[in-house]
């Protein structure tokens, strides 16, 4: 039993009868308990968690709105310098044509470029009302649409890069509605640590109320396909500064952000102009 008694920890030798620990094995022991990931009633874990019920589904089904099975697109191009205007003409001439065609079950919802951000950019938002299969039936109608397919060979020449994102609405937010301008509006993108996205929602579901007011509060989105764990608020900045002000004197909001920051990655905001075709002018 000798070699085996060598090898034994301090809490068995204690147990078995044998000298008690030293001084420096306790502290060590209770500041491995006091930090443990169990011990979640712990201040240390209160500052960076909060905790919410587990759940089974997927975060896409307890977070967008029941009575919808609209989808979302968004756009981001990055043109190059020289042909923004030009890029911006042919976007007016061509969008709005498939906005008002019945036939295509898709929508614009808004048009902008980037003013402050990312230089020399149009972002486009679209809506497909019916999901997934909306947006397969408007695919397959635009491979035959001949306007269409010259209209994307002229914009390649003009675009360095694009890139989009497939999205859900939140189910607390307002649905984009068109807005007569001029308005400024404001593009802020989080992206959210993996598996944080019910958290993030539990935590705006309660505080977009303060955020709402003066019509400031146009859209919530996540993302679907594309790069995931992305959130989109977009935001009308005619009456933000005087609605963010009013919202921190108000309780509940201050909460909201102390849970929400930790859960963030990465943020990014821009400030965007309408095109003239956007319905959110």
């Amino acid at each position: 039993m000798a070699p085996r008694l060598c090898s034994i920890s301090v809490t068995a030798r204690r147990l078995l009868g044998g000298p008690g620990p030293r001084a420096g094995d306790v502290a060590s022991a209770a500041a491995a308990r006091f930090y443990s990931k169990d011990n979640e009633g712990s201040w240390f874990r209160s500052l960076f968690v909060h905790k919410v019920d587990p759940r089974k589904d997927a975060h896409s089904t307890l977070l967008s709105k029941k009575e919808t099975s609209n989808l979302y697109k968004i756009q981001f191009h990055n043109v190059k310098p020289e042909y923004l205007d030009a890029y911006n003409s042919l976007t007016e001439a061509v969008l709005p044509k498939l906005h008002l065609d019945e036939d295509y079950p898709c929508s614009l919802v808004g048009n902008w470029n980037t003013w402050y951000g990312e230089q020399d950019q149009a972002v486009h938002l679209w809506r497909f009302s019916g999901g997934y299969p909306a947006l397969m039936d408007c695919m397959n109608k635009l491979k035959n649409n001949k306007e269409y397919l010259e209209f994307r060979r002229e914009r390649s020449q003009m675009l360095l890069s694009r890139r989009n994102q497939l999205l859900l609405e939140f189910s607390f937010w307002n649905e984009p509605q068109p807005r007569m301008g001029p308005n400024i509006y404001e593009l802020r993108t989080y992206k959210l640590k993996p598996g944080t996205m019910i958290e993030w929602g539990n935590n705006w579901a309660r505080a977009i109320k303060y955020r709402q007011e003066n019509q400031e509060a146009v859209g919530g989105f996540f993302s679907q396909i594309g790069e995931l764990y992305v959130v989109h608020h977009l935001w009308d900045l005619q009456s933000r500064e005087e609605t963010r002000n009013a919202a921190w004197r108000k309780r509940g909001w201050d909460e909201n952000v102390y849970y929400t920051v930790p859960l963030v990655r990465h943020m990014e905001s821009r400030i965007m102009i309408p095109l003239k075709i956007s319905p959110l002018q």
